[in-house]
């Protein structure tokens, strides 16, 4: 059995700790739980009895390597502090998204990572599902052609105001580290560059508490380039209700539209490029086979997740979302937050360090007050319990 202990019992730590604990994960089981806040300590104790191992220091959990992995659920910007003292002291590692909310500590948690020779598993739950994994071998294979652009408007995230008022780190730079593209949409953003590759380009639109009263965006458009002239543009909110979950990709043979479960496939009996030959100055009758597949919803991919690092460790199973990979999808959401800071494209990959430099401006906007200012009277527990320093 594949022992695992998890730092942080807050929405995802507790879910996966009642997966482990129930045996929804085979060959898996719970050990420990470690959190800085006694109250969910003790209601888990109530829970889970003398079967586990409990720590409110994850420094001492790690230390007495109380189990084989270490699932990280904790704020992001804890992501990979705890990882790489996880890895030194010689522990799998499974984290939680985002890898974390700057690309320059997660290239560090990635060394140290490699370094340990030890597993790196991320999170990104959403690549098991089987719409996504379709569209992605499609791609892959040729079937569109040569891409062209892709359009993926997310705004299904809808969030209340009391949500973002739900605890103290949420809806803050210093305790989120951003809004809806950090928080909610680092697994479209993943899904985004596991199927169609990183973009060389950013220039984007995140608006600040647009719906919400918040100091992060709540709003984002992104608009991405590609070497071979295609192009993205990527729309998300967390404020619109009923929100839409729709992706359209279109190639030189045809195009793909995901939406509601269903994969709609448009395909071309030759390549577009040869339209453009015609001598007629429009197409209408061009021969093009419709197919729809209906895949429903996947609701189980986070213990798919679990399931397959444990396979991983025990099999040697291929690990669908390897943690390495988590950079990816936040050297997309940090391109977009410094495209919008400086009001300009920005083109991948880009300075890491202006990117904490224009990060750590966005901090100190958050201690001068505004609608951020009632949600930071928890920064210093964190920083104190989890002996944290930003």
């Amino acid at each position: 059995m594949i022992k695992f202990a998890i730092v942080g019992i807050g929405n995802m730590g507790s879910v996966h700790a009642g997966k482990l604990y129930d045996g929804a994960v085979k060959g898996a089981t719970l050990a420990a739980l470690c959190d800085a806040d006694m109250e969910k300590l003790n209601a888990a104790k109530d829970i889970y009895g003398d079967n586990i191992l409990y720590f409110d220091d994850y420094h001492e959990m790690i230390k007495k390597k109380v189990a084989d992995v270490l699932l990280i659920a904790t704020p992001h910007y804890l992501h990979p502090i705890i990882a790489v003292e996880a890895f030194e002291n010689g522990w799998n590692v499974l984290t939680e998204k985002p890898a974390g909310v700057d690309t320059a500590s997660v290239e560090t948690m990635n060394e140290a990572a490699k370094k340990s020779g030890k597993e790196f598993g991320i999170m990104f739950n959403q690549r098991t599902d089987p719409l996504y994994q379709a569209l992605r071998y499609y791609i892959s294979i040729g079937m569109f052609g040569e891409i062209k652009r892709f359009v993926w408007i997310i705004s299904n995230w809808y969030r209340t105001q009391g949500y973002y008022d739900s605890a103290g780190w949420r809806a803050t730079w210093k305790g989120e580290g951003g809004g809806v593209l950090i928080n909610q949409c680092p697994h479209n953003l993943d899904l985004w560059q596991w199927m169609i590759g990183m973009p060389i380009s950013i220039h984007a639109h995140c608006i600040k508490g647009h719906f919400h009263d918040i100091a992060v965006e709540d709003d984002a458009t992104i608009y991405a380039r590609y070497p071979n002239g295609a192009t993205g543009v990527f729309i998300t909110s967390t404020g619109e209700y009923p929100g839409t979950n729709r992706i359209e990709i279109s190639g030189t043979m045809g195009k793909a539209v995901a939406e509601d479960g269903k994969l709609k496939l448009f395909l071309l009996h030759r390549d577009e490029e040869l339209l453009r030959q015609e001598k007629f100055g429009f197409v209408t009758d061009e021969k093009v086979s419709k197919i729809e597949l209906n895949f429903g919803t996947d609701n189980n991919g986070h213990i798919k997740i679990l399931q397959n690092f444990t396979d991983h460790l025990l099999t040697g199973k291929e690990l669908v979302a390897p943690g390495y990979e988590g950079i990816n999808s936040l050297t997309i959401s940090n391109a977009a937050y410094l495209s919008t800071w400086l009001d300009r494209e920005i083109e991948i990959p880009f300075d890491k360090e202006l990117f904490v430099k224009e990060l750590s401006k966005q901090k100190d906007k958050d201690k001068q007050g505004g609608p951020a200012e009632h949600k930071l009277s928890m920064n210093t527990e964190y920083s104190g319990r989890w002996q944290v320093r930003w």
